[in-house]
C-alpha cells in the first residue's frame, strides 16, 4: 500500500464524474487530479445502462438547471471525437383528445427553453415521419438523437488520462476524513483530506474532494456530515426489445405526452446505436442499489428504502400506479398493450426482454421526486474542502459537459482555485 497526493480527487467514474475530472484537468493543467472508481471499468452502472437518448431539453421547467444545461455541447464533442451518433429525432405523440392541451403546454415550454428544431405535426405528418405510428397530434423534435453513453464516458476518461490525470480502478470509497498526520512536506498540511479504500489499496490524500457517486451519493455525502436527505431510492427500469424482423416498425424516438398525475414518464420507443429498438421502460423499486433483476437483493438497501418516510408518502400517493408498473414488468403483455397505443401493429410475439437499468432517484422527506440538480458540501474544515454532486438526473448524460463546467466553477469558487479556462469543450 502506497500513499498518493493530489490537488483534487474526484470520486465516481460515471459520466458526470468523468466529465468533471476531464474538465478540471484540461481547464487547470497545473493541478494534479485523480479519479477514483470502484469498478474495473468506467460507466459501469447508470452511464452504461440507459436508453442512449441525446435530449433536446423539451420537458424541463424553464429556468431550472436541467433546462439551462441541456444544450449543444454534447453534439460538438461527439463530432470532434468522431463518436458514432445519430439525429433520429423524436415524436411526442398525443393519442387521445384530452392529451392535446398537455401537448400544447409542452410545446410552449420547449419554446421557453429555446429548444431547436421543434414543430407541431398533425396525424398525416406523424405517419410521414413514422409510418407505423398513430396519433392525433405530436411535437416533432428533429434535434433529438441517440448515442452510446457508455462509449462517451470512456472517451471522457481517455481525455482525462491523456491530459495527465490518474484513474484508480477497483478503488471503492470507504472513508473520508481529515488526515490526523501531516503527509505533506514542511509545516503546513498540504493534503488534509484522506480518502480511504479497501485494505491494500493506495491511500489518497488531497487538498480538495469532489464526489459524483450516483446511486450512493447520499451515503457518500453522509460520510462528511451532510444530511442524509434527499435520500437516493433506486428504481429499476425494464425494457423490452423488438425482435430483429420487426425493427422496421420504428425509426425514431416515440414518446408519450407527460402526465403530471404520475411520477414517471411512461413507456416509449427508442432506437439504439446497436441497431436495436428498446420499448419501455416501466419503473419499479430495485431491491438493491445496483440490482438489475428481481433476484438482486440487498436487505440493507431494501430496508433503507422502505423505512424512509419519504418512500412511505410516495407509496401512499402512487399505490395503484406502482402496482401497475410492477404488473407490467412481470406480465409483458400488459406493457405491449400500452405500447400499442402508439404502434397498433405491435404484437406480443414481436418483443422479448431487453436492457435493464437502475435510476438513482433523489426523494424528499415529503415523498416528492427531486428532478433538478443538487450540490452540497458539509460543515467545518472537512466540509469546506468537499463538494458533493447529490443529484444529476436525466438529462445528466446529455448535459454532462455543461454540468462539468458548472461543477468546475463551483469548485473554483469554493476551493479558491483561481482562474478557470471556460472555453473547454
Amino acid at each position: 500500500m502506497a500513499r498518493a497526493f493530489y490537488d483534487i480527487a474526484v470520486v465516481g467514474g460515471g459520466i458526470v464524474g468523468c466529465a468533471t475530472a476531464r474538465h478540471l484537468r484540461i481547464a487547470r493543467p497545473d493541478l494534479s487530479i485523480a479519479l477514483l472508481e470502484k469498478e474495473p471499468t468506467l460507466g459501469a452502472h447508470q452511464s452504461g445502462h440507459n436508453s442512449g437518448v441525446l435530449h433536446a431539453g423539451i420537458y424541463y421547467t424553464p429556468g431550472s438547471l436541467k433546462a439551462k444545461l441541456c444544450i449543444d455541447l454534447a453534439y460538438k464533442y461527439l463530432e470532434k471525437k468522431n463518436i458514432p451518433h445519430k439525429k433520429v429525432g423524436k415524436l411526442i405523440v398525443a393519442v387521445e383528445k384530452e392529451e392535446i392541451p398537455r401537448l400544447d403546454a409542452l410545446y410552449e415550454r420547449a419554446n421557453q427553453n429555446n429548444c431547436k428544431g421543434i414543430e407541431f405535426v398533425d396525424s398525416k405528418k406523424i405517419q410521414e415521419i413514422e409510418p407505423h405510428c398513430r396519433g392525433l397530434k405530436a411535437i416533432w423534435s428533429g434535434h433529438t438523437g441517440i448515442v452510446d453513453w457508455g462509449v462517451v464516458t470512456k472517451s471522457y476518461g481517455k481525455d482525462f488520462e491523456e491530459a495527465g490525470g490518474k484513474i484508480y480502478y477497483n478503488h471503492p470509497l470507504r472513508g473520508i476524513k481529515l488526515a490526523s498526520e501531516n503527509p505533506g512536506e514542511g509545516k503546513e498540511n498540504k493534503y488534509p483530506v484522506k480518502v480511504t479504500s479497501d485494505a491494500g489499496k493506495d491511500e489518497i490524500y488531497c487538498r480538495h474532494l469532489i464526489t459524483c457517486a450516483g446511486l450512493f451519493s447520499d451515503r457518500v455525502a453522509a460520510l462528511t456530515g451532510c444530511s442524509s436527505e434527499p435520500r437516493i431510492v433506486p428504481f429499476r427500469g425494464e425494457y423490452l426489445i423488438l425482435k430483429p424482423e420487426k425493427k422496421h416498425l420504428v425509426h425514431t424516438n416515440i414518446y408519450p405526452v407527460p402526465d403530471s398525475r404520475f411520477p414517471f414518464l411512461g413507456v416509449h420507443f427508442t432506437p439504439t446505436m446497436k441497431g436495436e429498438i428498446l420499448l419501455g421502460p416501466n419503473a419499479v423499486l430495485a431491491f438493491k442499489r445496483e440490482g438489475y433483476s428481481y433476484f438482486d437483493i440487498s436487505l440493507s438497501d431494501l430496508k433503507d428504502a422502505l423505512s424512509y418516510k419519504g418512500m412511505h408518502k410516495l407509496i401512499a400517493k402512487y399505490t395503484t400506479y406502482g402496482v401497475s408498473e410492477l404488473y407490467r414488468g412481470i406480465i409483458i403483455a400488459a406493457q405491449v398493450k400500452q405500447l400499442r397505443r402508439y404502434v397498433p401493429e405491435l404484437r406480443l410475439r414481436d418483443v422479448k426482454r431487453g436492457l435493464t437499468g437502475v435510476r438513482a432517484q433523489a426523494l424528499g422527506p415529503d415523498g416528492s421526486l427531486i428532478e433538478d440538480f443538487i450540490f452540497d458540501g458539509g460543515e467545518g474544515e472537512l466540509g469546506s474542502r468537499v463538494l458533493h454532486v447529490r443529484n444529476a438526473p436525466s438529462p445528466g448524460a446529455t448535459s454532462s459537459l455543461s454540468i462539468a463546467k458548472m461543477i468546475t466553477q463551483k469548485a473554483s469558487e469554493k476551493f479558491n482555485l483561481g482562474a478557470i479556462d471556460s472555453n473547454v469543450v
